[in-house]
């Protein structure tokens, strides 16, 4: 939206914006490239521009969707150079109304200084006194009169909430601020420390008086008050465009921050209260500022002066020794930290050699950074795993033996009764529950059969209800299992068999936390289990 700022042409196209953002305030919507370049000398530009650069930049406002073309048919034209001319005509879309609002928006903030003005507290405090006293009276003739002041209010909020981000910014940007000259710099802090001052009297009470505003208020009702708002807001009734919720939305959003600023409905500290605190935090730092200016001026030399004074003692020194002294007396610098290192084989570098000539010692990272040497330890004993590997690989071998025996011992030729599964390993009924959960879990088709498979896709269930309603007992070694007898068929994808289905069961010993466990998907009825002794 705003890419016509960071063009090479910046200045005409914000420019030319600023002359259609004109043309609307004297409610002209449509303007032909000769009646452009008339106006721009109106918003300050004076530069000639030809009448081609004019068109190409109308042309690329065009392609970023801020300025729409129109064909003036209505006009009459006597040549066709003129029909060229006067026939385009180009004026702000949307878009390049909200880009030249954006622009507007940024040029003043850069011009405007923040403020804490407490007379926007006091007029906040009286837009809603005025409108508690308009909520008592179901006049519907005052509805117009609640809409104006609850816009009032609502833009008092915003300048509010405006100036007090903006007069934040500009206060931590003075304490960071170190003035060149100190008379100038002391005095605005001063003032500055005065204008919070006086801020901060009496905020608490201004904030007290606000909250009590609002709760009496809400009293009435916010959904009532902005009914009677809307009411009186007169909004267009246009066939197949509400308006009227979003402008709800946008005052019940509105609500909110102001309930935020001074009533918080959770319990939470009022952002005025937030306010008073920075106010005061930041008087607390300009005071020390100007401490430490006031202390600065006292000083009778500074680091600079000091500095200056050592450069005259060298130039005075009598000679290199005493120059050399003199560093050593006024920097305290002591030898390398290095220097106590040593050639690895030290009887190959005799002791006269200089160091110059002798080979370099490597010199570690560590030391120049931490000012100490690394410390080398053993390397940590690498793992054995050889042993923890061929265990996995046992025990994954057994539960994949398992499995293989339960699917085979559960694997039909075709189409059977549950109950003809007779007695049961107690992992091959875990597993058969397993299959019969996922089964009841599917959707029985038009057919009435319910397909699943398992999880790496090797076996297949089909089941089908008993028609019957037969029910079937199946035994482990760790009890019993009654339910429905259900036809099923549990086979390889691919292989052909006949389908099968659902119904409530029961469990009877340690076999009940199976049933359990699948309780819930086993369909319409739920599992129960009994002790293996009963």
């Amino acid at each position: 939206m705003f890419r016509f700022t960071t063009t090479e042409r910046a200045d005409l196209h914000t420019a030319v914006l600023y002359a259609f953002g004109e043309a609307n305030e004297r409610l002209e919507t449509a303007l032909t490239v000769d009646e452009v370049h008339e106006r721009l000398r109106a918003v300050g530009w004076y530069a000639p521009v030809a009448e081609q650069e004019l068109a190409g930049t109308l042309k690329q406002l065009v392609g970023w969707g801020l300025l729409d073309v129109i064909f003036n048919h209505a006009g009459s034209f006597a040549t066709a150079e003129e029909y060229e001319r006067k026939n385009l005509q180009y004026s702000l879309t949307k878009r390049g109304e909200a880009a030249f609002a954006g622009v507007q928006h940024a040029m003043a903030m850069l011009a405007s200084a923040g403020a804490l003005q407490t007379a926007v507290l006091d007029a906040i405090a009286d837009r809603l006194g005025e409108l508690e006293s308009l909520l008592r009276d179901p006049d519907p003739g005052r509805n117009r009169r609640i809409f104006t002041s609850l816009q009032e209010l609502e833009g008092h909020l915003d300048g509010l909430r405006g100036n007090t981000k903006q007069f934040n910014g500009e206060l931590q940007r003075l304490l960071r601020v170190e003035g060149t000259d100190l008379t100038t710099f002391h005095e605005v802090k001063s003032a500055t420390v005065a204008y919070l001052q006086e801020f901060v009297t009496n905020l608490e009470q201004r904030g007290d008086v606000i909250a009590a505003a609002l709760r009496g208020v809400a009293a009435h009702g916010v959904s009532v008050l902005h009914a009677r708002a809307l009411d009186g807001a007169d909004l267009p009734k246009v066939p197949g465009a509400d308006h009227a919720t979003p402008w709800l939305a946008a005052r019940a959003a509105r609500w909110d921050g102001l309930r935020l600023w001074f009533a918080p409905g959770d319990g939470g500290v009022p952002r005025v209260r937030q306010l008073h605190d920075v106010a005061r935090r930041a008087i607390v730092s300009l005071l020390q500022v100007l401490d430490r200016i006031t202390d600065s001026r006292r000083r009778s030399s500074s680091a600079a002066a000091d500095f200056r004074t050592l450069a005259r003692w060298f130039a005075t020194a009598p000679g290199e020794d005493d120059a050399h002294r003199l560093w050593d007396a006024a920097f305290g610098l002591g030898p390398a930290r290095h220097a106590h290192l040593g050639h690895a084989d030290a009887e190959l570098i005799p002791a006269g050699v200089s160091w110059q000539e002798a080979e370099p010692v490597a010199v570690s990272a560590l030391l120049r950074s931490r000012g100490r040497t690394e410390r080398m330890g053993r390397t940590g004993r690498v793992r054995d795993v050889v042993a923890l590997r061929a265990e996995r690989r046992a025990r994954a071998e057994k539960e994949r033996a398992e499995l293989e025996a339960a699917w085979a011992a559960l694997a039909t030729t075709g189409a059977m009764r549950l109950s003809q599964l007779g007695e049961l390993d107690h992992e091959t009924f875990g597993r058969l529950l397993d299959l019969l959960g996922r089964a009841l879990a599917e959707r029985p088709d038009s057919t009435g059969f319910r397909r699943a498979v398992t999880s790496d896709g090797r076996v297949e269930i089909v089941l089908r209800a008993p028609d019957d309603g037969a029910v079937a007992v199946l035994r482990t070694s760790e009890g019993w299992f009654r339910g429905p007898d259900y036809l099923i068929d549990v086979r390889s994808p691919g292989l052909a068999g006949d389908p099968p289905s659902s119904g409530p069961s029961e469990a009877h010993g340690r076999a009940s936390g199976l049933s359990e466990a699948h309780g819930r998907v086993l369909g319409q009825g739920e599992a129960h289990g009994r002790a293996a002794g009963a």
